[in-house]
Formats: C-alpha cells, structure tokens, sequence
C-alpha cells in the first residue's frame, strides 16, 4: 500500500468511525493536507459505506487533481484554514449535537470532562451559516486563531490537527465534554474545571501515545 493509499484509508476510517459514533452525518467531511491541495471525501458519498474511491484530491481552490467525483460545498472550509494555518495538516468538519445543542441555547463550552479541555477556550463563529464560500470560509478561520478547534452557533463544529488521528480525537474529546455538559445542566450547575486543572490536564493528555489509543479503540469497533 502506498503512502497516498495509506493515506486516504486512514481519512476513511476517520470519517467512519466519526459516523458510527454520531458525530458525522451524511455531510460531515473530513481532509487531509496534500501538498498544495488535499484529499478530501466527496460530498455525494456515503459516510457509513465510505471506502478509498470517495476520496478525491483538490487543489485550495476545488480543482479536482484526481478522483471520482466533487468536494462537498464546503471545501472552502477546509482550504481557508489550511491558507491562514501552516500548521494544520488535517481537519474535521461535523454536526455534532450535543455541541451544537451549546451553541443554539447560548451556553458556553465549559471544561468539565479532563480530555475536552484539550479544547478549551472554544471560540464560537457567530453564524449558522454554511462555510461554501471565501468570505465564510475567512470569518471561521479567524474565529479558530491558533486554537484547535471552533464551534459555528446551530451548525456544526470543526477540529484541527498535525494529524488526522489528532483532528479525530479531539472532535471525539470535544463532543463527550459537550454532551457531559449538557446532562450535568439538566441536574445543576456543572463543576468547571480550574486554570491549573486545565493545565495539568494538556500536559498529561496532550500526547501521540494517548491519541493513538483513544484512536484504536473506535477504529476495533469499525474493525468489528
């Protein structure tokens, strides 16, 4: 298997795993850093039957290089971060609801799960709009910064990352905090965790060995 191939399996499973655990939908997508473009799904596939030929190959402006189709309409999501952060070498697009659940009521994301405070502070783009063009695509690009990851109010959420193991993990990471957000509101008012707390937190759980772990235990259940 080449390292393209290789590649592109692993933006399948990625997009795989995001589906069976409900965070992807029938348009979530997910890309991968390809030289001056990416690989990316398109947008016709079927999440849940995703294999190798639904990925296709752009280049930033959504030329397709090479595949059987076209990017979803929001491709332009995924070239404005890839413009505005050279850091960033994959990147996860979802509509997770229990984050969006936040975002529609108005509740700011709180840390109070230890591996969603990877993703905090979270910044929020202040438009349920759909990122298919540049000036959106601008807007969520410098709502995210330096961070890794944004929420956009009742639409959806994106994750970043050196890897797609890591763009993965933290949407995962992100929606469990969300969602024990959202249950522990239903009974009170949830325990937040401290600035230190937080700190402590990046620097235990913030490391390839424990993203690789959390990434294998959905990929034997897709195995599965």
């Amino acid at each position: 298997m080449t390292d393209t191939t290789q590649l592109k399996q692993q933006l399948v499973d990625c997009i795989r795993m995001l589906e069976q655990s409900d965070i992807i939908d029938y348009n979530g997508h997910a890309s991968i850093r390809a030289g001056e473009g990416m690989y990316i799904n398109i947008g016709t596939c079927q999440r849940s039957k995703l294999t190798v030929a639904d990925i296709c190959t752009i280049d930033l402006d959504g030329n397709v290089i090479e595949g059987n189709g076209k990017p979803p309409l929001e491709f332009h999501l995924h070239a404005g971060i890839y413009k505005a952060r050279p850091d960033v070498q994959a990147i996860v697009h979802a509509h997770p609801k229990w984050s969006t659940f936040l975002t529609m009521t108005g509740h700011d994301y709180q840390p109070v799960y230890a591996q969603g405070s990877l993703v905090y502070p979270m910044p929020v783009l202040d438009s349920p709009n759909s990122i298919n063009n540049p000036v959106m695509a601008g807007r969520l690009a410098d709502t995210l910064g330096d961070q890794p990851a944004a929420m956009m109010k009742s639409h959806g959420a994106v994750t970043v990352g050196k890897t797609i193991v890591e763009a993965f993990v933290l949407a995962n990471y992100m929606e469990e905090n969300a969602y024990r957000q959202y249950m522990a509101l239903q009974i009170g008012k949830p325990y937040v965790f401290t600035e230190k707390e937080i700190a402590m937190c990046r620097e235990k759980l913030w490391t390839e060995v424990l993203f690789k772990r959390t990434w294998d235990h959905f990929s034997a259940k897709l195995a599965g």
